[in-house]
């Protein structure tokens, strides 16, 4: 019988030709931190026209999944214009697992991101993309021989979605996910969709690509766990926070990220609380 997620998994696997703009960098402390929640809860924030939200089972219920992803941009590079210019800065990307109506795929709609870089401000300007500037203190400390996290430690302060992220890492590996049927249907869906749509500050569409191998990752438990963004949106209560789906981790693995991102409507939705930064983005402050 033929394996489906693992066919269309190794495809992804296959790196894309690149351009100009391409950006390598090497992702540390990283950890993909997801909830299960009602699908109703996000639909005002998702195009429904362009994307299906997936469901899966989990606990006998039809549930939608978030996740936030932390990491640490270990050396930020456009590896043909400049690769002499590297950039160190923390990042968390948020994103949705949905279907593209026009492809059948699996994709992820995102949020928006905060990272601790005034590079971000040139994203902003030339892009539109949802980036948020962001101040990082960082605490991690990995035990390579017990091959586990001792301490992993993330605090966020931003006004668009400020964070505190605590958590225990088993250092047992991904044997079994639930909602999903095989690791290749976990591995295809929540760690591999290497594109991501999202709404660009202007309130039109917009998609960039990515491209990894796959993930070494180990099992996480909460210990701490806040995100502005999903009170605020009334996505998860502070209590719902505490309780995620599943936590995965990983010491170091390396993204490509092809820019630019392409506009993909000349049709402005209407502009979106989710893009919306309350009030002025805070200074960076580095690990």
């Amino acid at each position: 019988m033929t394996n489906l997620p693992r066919n269309i998994l190794e495809q992804r696997l296959v790196k894309p030709p690149g351009n100009l703009l391409d950006i390598r960098t090497d992702l540390r402390h990283f950890a993909l931190i997801t909830y299960a929640l009602p699908k109703r809860r996000l639909e005002p924030y998702i195009p429904a026209d362009r994307f299906e939200i997936v469901e899966f089972d989990i606990a006998g219920q039809p549930m939608a999944l978030l996740s936030a992803v932390p990491f640490w941009d270990a050396d930020f590079r456009y590896t043909r214009l400049a690769p002499f210019l590297k950039f160190q800065f923390g990042q968390t990307n948020h994103r949705v697992y949905v279907i593209d109506r026009q492809t059948g795929q699996h994709v992820a709609w995102f949020f928006g991101t905060t990272l601790g870089s005034p590079i971000v401000y040139g994203a902003r300007w030339l892009w539109r993309i949802p980036w948020h500037l962001a101040r990082y203190q960082v605490d991690c400390r990995y035990n390579e021989q017990r091959g586990r996290y001792e301490q992993y430690e993330y605090r966020v302060q931003s006004d668009w979605c400020a964070a505190a992220i605590s958590l225990a890492d088993t250092g047992e590996p991904v044997t079994a996910v639930e909602g999903f049927a095989t690791l290749d249907d976990w591995k295809l869906i929540l760690t591999h969709p290497v594109e991501g749509f999202f709404y660009r500050l202007d309130g039109r569409l917009g998609t960039y690509s990515v491209w990894h191998e796959e993930i070494p990752l180990t099992v996480g438990r909460p210990l701490q766990l806040h995100f502005s963004l999903y009170e605020r949106l009334g996505l998860l209560s502070p209590e719902e926070m505490q309780r995620p789906h599943s936590i995965f981790i990983c010491p170091k693995v390396t993204f490509e990220v092809y820019l630019p991102p392409r506009k993909l409507s000349a049709i402005s939705y209407q502009p979106s609380a989710v893009s919306r930064q309350p009030s002025g983005d805070v200074e960076t402050d580095n690990e």
